[in-house]
């Protein structure tokens, strides 16, 4: 993980269960001997997560409704840290901080994991934007729910699910950068067998019950679109030249490395002045965040 990554590491759970005592239900001892917890419970990743919030965001008020994502807190993290350092590249090797950062956030969702580690990281502020009013008024409550977040952090719906910066930047917007992680598969049946594989990874044998279906974490515009990850950077990465003087970098992340070609094509055609890719790993699990410019950065 990246070197500021808070959760590089094992996770500390004396220390969790200090923050957050209902922690304390879901950690056992697993088939190694050590303190952790049943990850394929989404109860108990949440209750996780809600402690990670407390002890190092001093985010005290944090839930999701029920079948919503619930995001891996360290790697949304490596994410941002890893957007701070494209920031000093253009800022004497100093990361930037304050409120006069802006971030947009293209798919916040109802976790609002992004602008909220950003914020207490960096102090930036952010516009997270959603297709899904039921997670905004979520994220909203989140927002009013702990203290110093409503003035650093706007929330917009995106009244046309195929637009992606259309209809959210406004005419007097400027963004120092958008962050999104897009939905990386091509449609259910796609996402229900990478749920699948991540359950076995754990070791759960889900078989083909009707429950393992019906119970992976995520909405629909969280997990898939027609086209997977492709289709929509590439849509993401059209728009971006429509407004391309209103923000110094676009990043995605970048799931699959075989959606890589097909991203580079559709930034050379669109003319960025320069692309770069940012490996991370997490584990087992390998990704990237791709970023482009239509501004001179030297």
């Amino acid at each position: 993980m990246h070197p500021r990554n808070k959760h590089n590491g094992r996770y500390d759970f004396d220390l969790l269960i200090q923050a957050s005592p209902a922690l304390a239900q879901f950690v056992k001892l697993n088939a190694y001997n050590n303190t952790s917890i049943n990850f394929a419970n989404p109860q108990a990743v949440k209750a996780l997560n809600k402690a990670l919030l407390i002890q190092y965001y001093n985010i005290l008020e944090w839930d999701i409704p029920a079948q919503y994502l619930c995001p891996p807190i360290p790697s949304r993290a490596d994410y941002l840290h890893y957007l701070a350092d494209l920031l000093a590249e253009t800022n004497h090797g100093k990361i930037p901080h304050g409120n006069t950062i802006r971030l947009l956030d293209i798919g916040v969702g109802a976790n609002s994991i992004y602008p909220l580690i950003g914020n207490r990281e960096y102090g930036w502020c952010f516009v997270g934007a959603d297709i899904d009013a039921t997670a905004l008024a979520n994220a909203q409550q989140i927002l009013h729910a702990n203290a110093g977040l409503t003035t650093s952090i706007e929330l917009r719906l995106q009244a046309t699910p195929t637009n992606i910066f259309k209809g959210i930047i406004q005419p007097d917007d400027f963004f120092n950068l958008t962050l999104c992680n897009p939905p990386f598969h091509a449609s259910l049946t796609e996402a229900q067998a990478g749920t699948q594989r991540k359950w076995q990874n754990l070791g759960i044998n889900t078989g083909k019950s009707k429950a393992f279906k019906l119970n992976f974490g995520g909405q629909s515009a969280e997990l898939y679109c027609n086209g997977g990850e492709v289709a929509f950077v590439s849509r993401m990465i059209e728009e971006s030249i429509q407004f391309k003087n209103q923000c110094t970098w676009f990043t995605t992340l970048i799931s699959k490395a075989t959606s890589l070609s097909s991203v580079y094509s559709a930034l050379k055609k669109a003319h960025a002045l320069k692309v770069k890719t940012i490996d991370m790993a997490q584990g087992q699990k390998q990704s990237r965040i791709v970023a482009w410019t239509f501004f001179s950065t030297k």
